[in-house]
């Protein structure tokens, strides 16, 4: 790399970070947009004056894989100090961007500013988005309390009606697998004792049980702040749903998510939590609803979500027992992991490995749209 004492010319901040993101898209590398969004406001902390700090403020904000940093390296090289103009737009017909936060999902046309213009007079193309869609794929360990607070409302808009298993009760059918006698015969009064009309009788349906696991230990605190939401978002949007938190013990927080207020929920969930921010003992906690919760019925047949990152201060053997035990009385078991989502993870710490040979489905919850994606699972279960 170059001489990172040379400085760099002055230019605006968010032309120059929509300028160099698209010079890494040409090199192949792949750039979200809130990526490109912290890379913007990196610059403007750390200025342009300086190489060094520059490159620092790219390889942290827009570099998410180690096989990337050469990509990286050589785009850094050609769009900063122009070594391989190949990778780079000339300067005659290189276009202009400025980059423009929306505060809100629309805007009228009476409202929209007029779109900026270059040193030429001519129109500059503006790159838009809306706060909501940064929001929504934004990690909540980097959410404050504010747009915490707007997630849990944007969450009462998720689906949460999970697939449905047969009901003991038996309802009327045009089309059944059973005939209907009492209507039959009723029918049949009516019409001299002649059965004209043949009534049927099918298996009912009913929605299955959700229980929801969420571990609010201190390894969690960050991201439990989120998924406390959600499970508050489930528990109101239908019924049959169950939810528990646990860190060195368990606590049924049912009855005090079920209030619509999400203030008085969690604020009533909170004050049953004496365990916010502790240890973890996974094994113990999924022992204890498994003698008194769920294999006396509650996860019979049910959905049972585990949210936590799998960090465990006991046995991971108990932990593997406890869950293989579970895992053969549910109708499918998901454990939600927030580290899922990180670049290079493997489930390597000794709790999430033995849990996992007796999980259905491992997924990612770091994000809105991460828990967006688990409501959709489960909805319709992955074949």
């Amino acid at each position: 790399m170059a001489d990172p004492s040379a400085l760099l010319p002055t230019e605006q901040g968010e032309r120059l970070a929509v300028g160099f993101v698209q010079c890494l898209r040409d090199a192949g590398l792949t750039v979200p947009i809130h990526a490109t969004l912290t890379f913007a406001e990196a610059l403007e902390l750390v200025g342009v004056e300086t190489r060094n700090r520059v490159y620092w403020a790219g390889r942290a904000t827009l570099v998410r894989r180690p096989e990337d940093v050469e990509i990286f390296d050589r785009a850094f090289n050609a769009f900063w100090f122009q070594r391989r103009p190949g990778l780079l737009h000339t300067e005659d017909d290189r276009q202009g961007l400025t980059l423009a936060v929306d505060d809100d999902d629309a805007a009228s046309d009476e409202d929209e500013a007029p779109a900026p213009e270059d040193d030429d007079g001519e129109e500059m193309p503006t790159l838009r988005f809306s706060r909501t869609e940064v929001l929504t794929d934004k990690d909540f360990a980097q959410c404050d309390d504010d747009e915490l607070d707007e997630l849990g409302r944007l969450m009462t808009t998720l689906r949460f009606s999970t697939e449905t298993r047969p009901s003991r009760r038996r309802v009327s059918a045009s089309k059944g697998d059973r005939a209907d006698l009492r209507r039959t015969v009723r029918s049949a009064m009516r019409h001299g004792g002649e059965p004209v009309h043949r009534h049927w009788t099918t298996t009912a349906e009913r929605p299955r049980r959700m229980v929801f696991l969420l571990d609010v230990s201190g390894s969690m605190e960050a991201y439990a702040r989120g998924l406390i939401r959600f499970c508050h978002a489930a528990v109101v949007a239908r019924g049959r749903v169950e939810a528990f938190t646990f860190g060195t013990r368990l606590t049924r927080v049912t009855r005090q998510l079920t209030s619509r207020d999400p203030d008085i929920a969690l604020s009533a969930a909170a004050a049953e939590m004496p365990d916010w921010a502790g240890g973890t003992r996974l094994g113990e906690v999924v022992q204890r609803f498994n003698d008194e919760w769920g294999i006396r019925g509650m996860a019979r047949g049910s959905i049972v979500v585990v949210l936590s990152d799998g960090w465990d201060r006991g046995e991971a053997a108990l932990l593997g027992e406890q869950m293989e035990r579970l895992h053969r009385v549910t109708h499918r078991l998901v454990w939600v992991n927030p580290l899922k989502a990180t670049p290079g993870y493997a489930p390597l710490a000794a709790g999430m490995a033995a849990a996992l040979p007796h999980v259905d489905d491992f997924v990612e919850g770091h994000t809105f749209n991460s828990l967006a994606d688990l409501a959709d699972r489960l909805v319709t279960p992955p074949r």
